[in-house]
């Protein structure tokens, strides 16, 4: 079993080796801290957004099924078919299917832009803090006469520099490969609701195909019976 009070203390000097590091970083960690929760906190949105809609777990089978059965219909989809299924012919059912597309990427390609900017401003923050850094350690080097003081300016300058590169690399490459997974998961919803699209229009074609032959095969049995009725009148005229 662990020690309690062993715990205790390993966090404690975990927790002050940090806030030394942080310290030692300069004004450049607290921007760095900005863009790393800005683009984490958004990145985390668009994955629950991404979940929330729900299109990986509902299987194929049953959104066809609920095509035609709208009061089966639940969820994300099923507001997604209630919506698009509202249109009485192909050209409004593809003016609905445009307007989707519109209402459901801008959101989407506009928070993935703002994680595009925090992934490539992480590092180039990080240079300026390396920039910043290098010049204090000039300064002293400069200005100092030797001795402790002056190592400990130039010791400070130079993690200063160091420290804000490496936290600007520490964000932006995971930041990087979180947005790499955002992106495919985006291109895959944008994938199902062309799939969508394309089943909709192919299923209110047949749809209206069918309805067109029974019109058609209607209109053919009521014209054979008035031909019949026509011809019973006629033979019934006749002497």
């Amino acid at each position: 079993m662990l020690d309690f009070d062993w715990l205790v203390n390993s966090a404690k000097r975990i927790l002050s080796e940090a806030l030394a590091i942080w310290n030692s970083g300069g004004w450049a960690m607290w921007p760095l801290l900005g863009i790393a929760v800005v683009m984490f906190g958004m990145g985390m949105h668009i994955l629950l957004e991404l979940r929330a809609k729900g299109f990986g777990r509902l299987p194929e089978d049953v959104w066809r099924r609920w095509i035609h059965r709208p009061g089966e219909r639940r969820g994300p989809i099923g507001e997604i078919l209630d919506f698009v299924t509202g249109g009485v012919s192909l050209e409004q059912t593809t003016t609905f299917f445009e307007e989707l597309r519109t209402t459901e990427s801008v959101p989407f390609e506009r928070d993935l832009r703002v994680m595009k900017v925090c992934v490539g401003a992480a590092p180039l923050v990080g240079l300026l803090g390396t920039v910043t850094g290098m010049l204090a350690t000039f300064d002293a080097l400069a200005a100092g006469a030797g001795g402790d003081q002056t190592m400990t300016m130039i010791a400070a300058g130079i993690s200063e520099a160091l420290v804000t590169t490496e936290t600007g690399l520490v964000i932006a490459l995971p930041g990087l490969f979180f947005q790499y997974q955002l992106v495919r998961g985006y291109q895959r919803y944008k994938a199902f609701l062309a799939h969508l699209e394309t089943v909709c229009v192919q299923t209110l074609h047949r749809d209206q195909k069918r309805e067109q032959e029974r019109n058609a095969q209607r209109l053919a049995l009521q014209h054979i019976a008035l031909s019949i009725h026509r011809q019973m009148v006629g033979s019934e005229v006749d002497p």
